[in-house]
């Protein structure tokens, strides 16, 4: 009886019947290797390893030091430390400037801005990411962007933001810090902090962003003592196959019936994600648009 491993650029088989002796011989020149623990050494192919850094972009540095990382998390502090926490978006980097969900996500970063009278923090890419960048300098509130050198599938051409101010964002090498700094921009240590994380349309980064933090929220790492509020903008039912599929899982029970539904509040429209966030923090509001009109004008 053997075991194979195939489907990729090197294989192997091991059989019980094989002794020590026909087995391949390892020498210290040997880049790579595996051990298995019934004692049979294996080795990968050289044209793997090869391979594998071959794909790897030449404009990529790989960590040297764990303090690189500490010291853009510090950076990341830092400029939250200035502008202060506020209301963090996720959101795609591909939606153009002409797109229905880019003109409304523009109007609930403007609206909201005034609401909550915060800071709007986002990843300072291009995208949905921009347009709520747009929405909150239209309100004149503070901005800050936690950008990140690789977006939208592409290394930027430059580290730089095309019309923020340099001391308003900081571009990270480093995902983790990235993610630390928006996750530091929510947390509300005061009572009269008025912080939220709210989802717009994306893809899989934004979907990563947002179970993490979810999952925060849910072991009471983030808002044990003050809650922050999570809205899903579900913008034409953009997450309404998510939703089907987190209630196939309380049905198999791989989650708990709504579990999900109380750590986030789903909202179609943007009038109804400031109206939760004006009851939310006791906020007077009264929305003059029931229903956004920028969906119809983005599409003609």
């Amino acid at each position: 009886m053997g075991f194979s491993m195939l489907g990729s650029s090197w294989s192997f088989r091991l059989s019980p019947n094989m002794s020590p002796s026909e087995t391949p011989k390892l020498t210290e020149r040997d880049p790579i290797f595996l051990k298995m623990r019934f004692g049979h050494p294996i080795r990968a192919s050289k044209n793997r390893a090869l391979k594998c850094r071959s794909v790897m972009s030449e404009d990529f540095v790989e960590r040297s030091s764990p303090s690189e990382v500490k010291k853009e998390l510090e950076i990341c502090f830092d400029l939250i430390r200035r502008l202060g926490r506020g209301i963090v978006y996720l959101g795609s980097a591909r939606v153009p400037p002409n797109h229905s969900h880019y003109l409304q996500a523009q109007e609930l970063s403007r609206d909201a801005a005034n609401l909550l009278d915060c800071t709007t923090w986002s990843g300072a890419g291009p995208g949905l990411m921009d347009a709520v960048t747009k929405g909150a300098l239209e309100a004149e509130k503070p901005v800050g962007g936690i950008k990140i050198e690789k977006e939208a599938g592409e290394w930027t051409a430059s580290k730089f933001h095309p019309y923020l101010p340099p001391q308003n964002y900081h571009t990270c090498r480093f995902f983790s810090a990235r993610k630390h700094g928006l996750v530091d921009a929510a947390i509300r240590n005061n009572v009269s902090d008025r912080t939220a994380v709210i989802a717009l349309p994306g893809g899989i980064g934004t979907l990563d962003e947002m179970f993490e933090i979810l999952a925060l929220i849910q072991l009471k790492r983030i808002g044990s003592v003050l809650p922050v509020p999570f809205i899903v903008m579900n913008y034409d039912s953009f997450y309404s196959k998510l939703f089907e599929f987190i209630e196939s899982c309380e049905n198999l029970g791989t989650v708990s019936k709504g579990e999900v539904s109380a750590l986030w509040k789903v909202c179609n429209y943007n009038f109804e994600a400031l109206t939760y966030l004006a009851e939310f923090y006791e906020l007077p509001y009264a929305s003059t648009k029931p229903e956004t009109e920028l969906r119809k004008t983005a599409h003609g």
